[in-house]
């Protein structure tokens, strides 16, 4: 499958059940304005359609700019418009981190501001080492409106967070590997993040997507409420076939499950 819409380029691989969302706005180093966010969640609105009656099709989606730009923040023309920019409303955030299937931002270039808040939203940021990250709201005369220094404090440390949002600047890939804001830096980008969505994409959807839950649940509540909150997910999949197969494949090394998410 493969769809074109007006700000992103959307594509599901059958072969891997991967989905690919791109960032289609090179002109602005895919700033974010109002329609890019709305096709974003389009976007992921096509990608889970994959998902039929015989089970999840879908079960990582990659998410990248075009020509060399993840995202340059939000797009500064639609400010002075009372537009995305300036808006309270950044629906498109809360569907990725509520997206069932886990989602990889794969970052090249610029990813600023909205841009650098889109990627924390994914599950996963692998950054290329010429990549720049920051949040230069500050300098604009205002702040992250859309989690930023929340996001990062979760990431790294609330110290970190602060630096980072009060000066503007950007850092590299490395520094942000470093404070764990990027999972990893690796030599060659396409490669590993298309090993590791396929390598996800492989295993049980139901658990990755249990896992995903609980991992969002960690960051809002206490532990106790947590740990509360994995046993009744534990408890959920007992009773799956995945878990059924996976048990079968534990047990008889010559048992090659297919996981269908049922």
């Amino acid at each position: 499958m493969r769809e074109t819409l007006e700000t992103t380029v959307v594509k599901f691989d059958t072969e891997t059940d991967v989905g690919h969302l791109t960032l289609n706005r090179p002109n602005s180093l895919n700033a974010l304005s109002s329609q890019l966010r709305e096709d974003i969640v389009e976007g992921l609105r096509l990608l889970e359609a994959e998902n039929d009656a015989d089970g999840i099709a879908l079960r990582a989606v990659v998410v990248e700019g075009t020509e060399g730009n993840f995202c340059a923040g939000a797009d500064i023309n639609e400010f002075s418009k009372g537009g995305a920019g300036a808006s309270s409303e950044h629906t498109h955030y809360e569907f990725i981190r509520d997206f069932p299937a886990p989602i990889v931002a794969k970052i090249r270039g610029y990813c600023l501001g909205a841009g650098l808040e889109t990627a924390m939203a994914c599950d996963f940021r692998f950054a290329d080492e010429d990549a720049r990250l920051g949040l230069p709201e500050v300098d604009l005369g205002i702040i992250p409106g859309a989690g930023g220094v929340q996001y990062i404090s979760r990431l790294a440390n609330p110290a970190a967070a602060k630096e980072i949002a009060m000066t503007g600047d950007h850092i590299s890939a490395e520094r942000a590997l470093d404070l764990g804001i990027v999972n990893r830096v690796p030599d060659d980008l396409d490669e590993a993040t298309r090993e590791f969505a396929e390598e996800i994409a492989s295993k049980p959807p139901l658990a990755i997507q249990a896992i995903k839950d609980s991992g969002n649940v960690a960051t809002q509540t206490g532990l106790r409420e947590g740990v509360q909150y994995d046993r009744k997910q534990f408890e959920s999949l007992l009773d799956t076939e995945d878990h059924e197969k996976g048990a079968k494949a534990f047990a008889e090394d010559d048992y090659e499950p297919e996981f269908k998410g049922r």
